[in-house]
């Protein structure tokens, strides 16, 4: 039996990995910050909830503790993640973004995210087919920004892709160092989320096939990549 974990569970594409995961057989954890909320989609999804606030030491290693003493864990999928756009769903280009701001999208997107991985090393090591998975962006992709006419280059923002991009760097380093791992970034796609406001022209079921496509990869599988449900994608 696989037992995965999936932050930002309780909801969007964390919720719709976590039902299509439970249907493959896996045991899975629902993590979020809101108890009820937790408990709420941990009910619907048959699954079990983990109350886990990516940006908390304490949440998180209160959450190892649970999981460890609930039989282990083989599959992190690191799914939390923001956007932090200003009033009425306004992107933050650089004449507003400041070191607050950035400081705050870091704060969850990566530093939450190595918090978590970190966390859980001392049990995915354990496991006999150790993945993790992190839901990085297209927008990570600095020759999709800079290619001229394409939508990428055209998003205007500057803390959601750079923290994007700063994942991309995590996941290669990490991929690197635990070898016996498989370790990928994916970009879900633009989803229809409440992260963007649900101005993505995807469905939450399109979002999650390359998350759970890769949370489902053997030892012989790819470590190190960039992926979207098409197949890896320029840095």
């Amino acid at each position: 039996m696989t037992t995965t974990l999936i932050t930002g569970a309780n909801k969007g594409l964390g919720q719709e990995t976590a039902r299509r995961l439970r249907h493959l057989g896996h045991t899975v954890w629902v993590a979020g910050r809101d108890p009820g909320r937790v408990r709420a989609a941990a009910e619907r999804l048959d699954a079990r909830p983990l109350v886990l606030d990516v940006t908390d030491d304490a949440s998180v290693a209160a959450a190892a503790a649970v999981v460890e003493a609930g039989g282990g864990l083989d599959v992190l999928v690191n799914n939390a993640g923001i956007e932090l756009r200003g009033d009425g769903n306004r992107i933050i280009g650089p004449a507003e973004a400041t070191a607050d701001h950035m400081r705050d999208m870091f704060e969850t997107n990566v530093f939450g995210l190595v918090r978590v991985t970190h966390a859980f090393l001392p049990l995915l090591s354990r496991s006999t087919a150790p993945v993790v998975v992190n839901v990085s962006s297209g927008l990570a992709s600095l020759t999709r920004l800079t290619a001229a006419g394409t939508p990428t280059f055209h998003y205007p923002g500057v803390a959601y892709p750079a923290s994007k991009a700063a994942v991309n760097v995590v996941t290669v380093q990490f991929a690197k160092a635990f070898p016996g791992m498989r370790i990928n970034a994916v970009e879900p796609g633009y989803t229809a989320t409440d992260l963007n406001g649900n101005t993505g022209i995807q469905t939450v079921e399109q979002g999650a096939e390359i998350i759970v496509r890769m949370a489902c990869v053997g030892p012989d599988g790819p470590t190190g990549a960039y992926v979207d449900a098409s197949g890896p994608l320029p840095w």
